[in-house]
C-alpha cells in the first residue's frame, strides 16, 4: 500500500472458543480499500462498532437460534455506525450518517437497502446501536410484549446495570411498577438506585447462594410479578420460589452460560412446580422477531430520550485493535450499560 491508499482493515473469525472468547480466536487482517461499488451499493466507514453478548451464543457448536453457528474463516459479524464515504444510492449521500451489520471492519460495502439512515440531531449516533437500536428493541418489547406490566406490580430484571437490563428498568418504572434491579458490585447497585431511580437494587456477589439472595429480595418486595432474566444460573433459580400468582417470566439471556456452558448448559433451576402453583408464564424473546416494528418503539422511546428521561449509559473503548478483548470484557462485569468500541 502506497502513503495515499487506505487501509482496509477486518477481524476475521478463525477459531470457535470452547470457553472465554478472546483475541486468540481471531486474526487481524490488512488490505488496500476498492471504492469500487455496483448500483445500489455503499461504502461506509465505521466509526462505532457493537459487542453484544449474542455474538457469544453464535458461537456455539450446537445451532441456537441462528440455524448454524457463525461460520468460520468470515468477518466477525456485528450491528455498527458509520458514514458514507460513496454511494450508488439515490438515498443515500456522502456524509450521511448510517446504522447496519457493518461487522468487525473498518469499512463495510452495503446494499442501501440493508442501512438505517440516522439523523444526528436526533440523538447521538452511537444511541442507533444502544437505546435507539437492537437493545432498546429488547427491552421494549420484551418488557410490554412478554412481561405485561402493569401498575404497581413488583419487576425483577438481573444484569440491570447492562445495555438491555438498565433500558428494561427504566422501561418498568415508566409502566408505574416497582423495580428491584440485580447487578455486580456496590457502585453499580448506587448506580441503579441514584441515577436510573430504582426502587431497591441488590448486589449479587453479597450472597453465597440462591436461597440468601431470595431471602433478600422477598424482604425488599414481598415477592414478584415480572422477572426480565438476563443472567440465568443461580440468579434465576432465586426467582421461581418467590413468583406471585400469574408471574411472568421473561428470559432474554442467561449470559452466566455463555462462557463454556453454551455446548453443555447447566441444569436448570426446579420450577416446573412453582409455575404450576402461581399459574406463572415463562417465554423467551428475541429481538429479531420484533424488527419490523423499529419504528414503533422509536416513536415512543424516541421523544424519551430527547427530553432527558432515559438514562442511556455507555461503556466506549477506543481502538479497532480492541474488539476481541472488548467482547470477551461483556462476561467480566467491568462495563456499565452499552459496550461499544470506537473505530478512531
Amino acid at each position: 500500500m502506497t502513503a495515499t491508499t487506505t487501509a482496509h482493515q477486518q477481524w476475521i473469525y478463525r477459531h470457535q472458543p470452547v470457553g472465554v472468547v478472546g483475541p486468540e480466536h481471531y486474526e487481524l487482517t490488512t488490505q488496500p480499500l476498492s471504492m469500487a461499488l455496483s448500483e445500489g451499493e455503499v461504502l461506509v466507514a465505521s466509526r462505532f462498532i457493537s459487542v453484544d453478548p449474542y455474538m457469544r451464543i453464535n458461537q456455539s457448536r450446537k445451532p441456537t437460534y441462528n440455524a448454524e453457528p457463525h461460520p468460520l474463516n468470515v468477518v466477525q459479524s456485528a450491528g455498527g455506525v458509520g458514514q458514507v464515504l460513496a454511494s450508488q444510492s439515490p438515498g443515500l449521500a456522502v456524509g450521511d450518517w448510517v446504522e447496519g451489520m457493518l461487522g468487525w471492519q473498518t469499512h463495510a460495502r452495503m446494499h442501501h437497502s440493508a442501512l438505517r439512515r440516522l439523523d444526528p440531531d436526533f440523538a447521538p449516533v452511537s444511541t442507533a446501536l444502544g437505546v435507539l437500536g437492537m437493545p432498546g428493541r429488547t427491552a421494549w418489547f420484551g418488557l410490554t410484549e412478554s412481561g405485561r406490566p402493569h401498575a404497581g406490580e413488583v419487576v425483577v430484571v438481573s444484569g440491570a446495570a447492562g445495555a438491555v437490563g438498565s433500558l428494561v428498568a427504566q422501561f418498568a418504572k415508566k409502566h408505574g411498577c416497582r423495580v428491584l434491579g440485580i447487578a455486580g458490585g456496590a457502585e453499580k447497585c448506587r448506580w441503579l438506585t441514584e441515577s436510573l431511580g430504582l426502587d431497591w437494587a441488590l448486589d449479587y456477589k453479597s450472597f453465597r447462594d440462591a436461597q440468601g439472595l431470595s431471602d433478600a429480595i422477598k424482604a425488599c418486595t414481598g415477592g414478584v410479578d415480572v422477572y426480565f432474566d438476563n443472567v440465568g444460573g443461580w440468579i434465576t433459580d432465586a426467582i421461581f420460589p418467590i413468583i406471585h400468582r400469574r408471574a411472568r417470566i421473561v428470559i432474554c439471556g442467561t449470559i452466566s452460560q455463555y462462557s463454556g456452558g453454551l455446548d453443555e448448559a447447566e441444569l436448570g433451576p426446579r420450577f416446573l412446580q412453582h409455575m404450576l402453583y402461581q399459574r406463572a408464564t415463562i417465554q423467551g424473546m428475541l429481538a429479531r422477531d420484533y424488527a419490523h416494528r423499529m419504528d414503533e418503539m422509536l416513536r415512543v422511546v424516541g421523544p424519551w430520550v430527547q427530553r432527558g428521561e432515559i438514562v442511556f449509559a455507555e461503556t466506549i473503548v477506543y481502538g479497532f485493535a480492541e474488539l476481541p478483548a472488548t467482547l470477551n470484557a461483556l462476561f467480566t462485569g467491568e462495563h456499565r450499560g452499552k459496550l461499544l468500541v470506537e473505530v478512531g
